[in-house]
């Protein structure tokens, strides 16, 4: 397996918005922290103009107010923003009557992806771009964590997050599984602070080799 490419993406966010302004901004944030939560902080700013560029072009061709969906998904060695909308218009910066609104948009897309596209869906289209975020084995460890924070999360303790009403997201899920590994090794008579270092260690390699 090259770098951390994958038959299905394995890790995969759906957030709808609305398209107004202010909504765009807090789509941008929300996308920048879920690309934080899933360890690619280099990929934060590029998308955040991408995921911009996308939903604005929403708002601006579709119409304020429409309802549309942005999905991230981590495809092998990119990073791939769809934004779905019910419009089956599709944009073009070689259309004549678009091309000082849309085409200066379409061409940032072109620039800033390594490639984009757009097609028609059964609810109207999407137009997606993916982002080069490089091969390399943290790709595939990241993955490996979501996979064991989610299967975790969801657990023996998911019957009582349902009556509780509470949500623990994967940042608390990954202290209280850390907690538990630490209570492992010192149940078979290992050091704790011994097998953190180590972890440290190899964690530091890896990322001084990236």
């Amino acid at each position: 397996m090259s770098g951390c490419e994958v038959t299905e993406p394995r890790l995969r966010s759906v957030l709808p918005f609305e398209a107004v302004p202010a909504e765009v901004r807090l789509l941008r944030r929300a996308a920048a922290s879920q690309l934080d939560r899933w360890g690619m902080p280099t990929a934060v700013d590029g998308a955040e103009l991408l995921v911009t560029e996308l939903a604005t072009n929403v708002v601006k061709h579709v119409g304020e107010g429409a309802s549309a969906t942005l999905v991230i998904e981590l495809r092998g060695e990119r990073l791939r923003l769809e934004v779905h909308d019910k419009s089956r218009v599709l944009p073009s910066p070689n259309a004549a009557d678009c091309y000082l609104e849309c085409g200066r948009g379409l061409h940032l897309l072109a620039a800033l992806a390594v490639d984009w596209g757009t097609v028609l869906t059964a609810a109207g289209k999407a137009v997606w771009c993916e982002i080069a975020i490089g091969p390399g084995r943290a790709c595939r460890r990241m993955e490996r964590a979501v996979e064991a924070l989610e299967s975790y999360q969801g657990s023996s303790r998911e019957a009582r997050l349902r009556e509780s009403g509470r949500h623990i997201g994967l940042e608390e899920s990954a202290v209280e599984l850390i907690a538990d590994l630490l209570h492992w090794t010192a149940a078979r008579g290992l050091d704790p602070d011994d097998i953190l270092d180590r972890a440290q260690m190899h964690y530091e390699a890896e990322a001084d080799a990236a």
